[in-house]
């Protein structure tokens, strides 16, 4: 089925609204010249479908094998690829289509940028050859590597800098590829330019947001005979800041003080907020003491020294060693229940009827303290609801499935829990996990 092409003007303001839809917008420069290059063009529907089909993702490495992909299927080709230089020049790597990456470098390793591909990349100007094996700049294929006949291939610039190089060989119906071939290649390597840097930026912004993030957490002390481990999984689609936190502290009449919270929002404002409760609850927890309801009410009251009170869930607790063994005392104040898994894998979420409500809305409520035995051996899980939460799956079932998962790790040590908890799903958190595991001893201490 052919399509009949678009008036220049036409196609050029379709491409801008195409970029534009998938909000990956580049700088003016890039769009003036995008469009110039386009307006020269009969384009068709085909590099309109290009070039949102680059733009509509944010993974660098997703977005290369996009575009290579595009680059084929725009123009026909059995074979494409791209080329990503290094400082030195050289190409440092290749995502391909229509060849196995795994096989080729291990047969022939990357291409080191002699011949054909040493003029496309220092002369920084479009390559097209009817017959490669004529060519003279030509040097011949590495063992294994498909013999191909004719080459288009374009410069990919980024910022007014060579990034790399990307090439077509061997058109489906065997004809040479064709001056408007190269001009649809050059103009899809333009956009391509743009959705490059997007992925780039984007990357930089997520890789920021998580070491932010990491810096605000604590480094949790040694509480022996006590077996602490914290974790934190930002959400792997979005760079934004959270208000996922996790906290545990020796207090000064020997209990352990642990903590799970969730700041409500996703913004600059969430991560400093909770860099401030989780301050304020440690504060009131060490130097005032006194049972976690208590504690809890005082953050409450505290909260309303803010001109706007910011709200969270969170679980505060206390872990105390009696004569008769370990105990867990806690407020729950509108947050997910604790996971107690018993060295035996059995497992309870310990969920009190009076769960309490967020903090930050109304202090005049009363908190509420609650205890449950540690049985030897046993693991206290808190974690934030991104660690249970899906979309299109209720909350109840991500409940029950973390359980199951979490009694096959009963014995696991507390870094090797968290470690698979957070890696061990077949889908991507939709949100920020932060979670906490405290491992109780076999035995009771000689002084208690």
């Amino acid at each position: 089925m052919s399509i009949d092409p678009e008036p220049p003007e036409e196609a050029a303001g379709h491409v801008t609204a195409a970029l534009e839809e998938s909000g990956r917008l580049p700088d003016k420069q890039s769009f003036e010249e995008l469009n110039t290059q386009v307006r020269q063009l009969p384009v068709d529907q085909r590099l309109l479908d290009a070039v949102v089909a680059i733009s509509a993702d944010m993974d660098p490495r997703t977005v290369l094998q996009h575009i290579v992909e595009a680059a084929a299927d725009l123009i026909s080709a059995r074979y494409g690829a791209l080329g990503v230089l290094g400082d030195s020049g050289d190409i440092v790597d290749l995502i391909t289509v229509g060849v196995d990456d795994e096989k080729l470098r291990a047969a022939s390793g990357l291409p080191q940028g002699h011949g054909l591909l040493r003029g496309l990349i220092a002369e920084c100007e479009p390559l097209r050859v009817d017959e490669i094996a004529a060519d003279p700049r030509s040097v011949g294929f590495p063992p294994d590597h498909p013999v191909m006949t004719t080459l288009l291939g374009v410069p990919l610039t980024v910022r007014d800098t060579l990034y790399g190089t990307l090439y077509v060989a061997d058109k489906h119906d065997g004809t040479p590829f064709s001056e408007e071939d190269q001009a649809l290649l050059t103009a899809l390597a333009s956009a391509a330019s743009v959705s490059i840097e997007n992925a780039r930026l984007y990357e930089r912004l997520r890789r920021t947001a998580e070491n932010f993030q990491r810096r605000l957490l604590p480094t949790l002390p040694d509480l022996s005979p006590l077996s602490v481990e914290g974790a934190y999984q930002p959400a792997s689609d979005l760079p934004r800041l959270g208000g996922d936190w996790y906290d545990a502290l020796l207090l000064p009449d020997g209990a352990t003080c642990v903590v799970i919270g969730d700041v409500t929002g996703h913004d600059v404002e969430a991560a400093p907020l909770m860099g401030q409760i989780r301050n304020m609850l440690r504060a009131l927890a060490y130097d005032h003491g006194g049972p976690p309801g208590l504690i809890v009410s005082r953050l409450d009251h505290a909260l309303t020294m803010f001109d706007d009170p910011p709200t969270a869930t969170l679980v505060c607790g206390r872990i105390e060693e009696g004569r008769d063994g370990y105990t867990f005392r806690w407020s729950n104040a509108g947050h997910l229940p604790p996971l107690l898994i018993g060295a035996d894998g059995d497992t309870e979420y310990l969920a009190p009827t009076q769960h309490g409500i967020p903090v930050g809305i109304d202090p005049s409520i009363p908190r509420f303290t609650h205890e449950h035995p540690l049985p030897p051996g046993s693991t206290l899980l808190l974690f934030t609801d991104g660690l249970v939460e899906r979309r299109n799956q209720d909350i109840d079932t991500g409940l029950t499935a973390l359980a199951a998962h979490a009694a096959r790790l009963a014995t696991a040590p507390p870094p090797q829990l968290c470690a698979d908890l957070v890696t061990g799903h077949d889908q991507a958190f939709d949100d920020d996990v932060a979670l906490l595991a405290l491992r109780i001893p076999n035995s009771m201490s000689p002084a208690a």
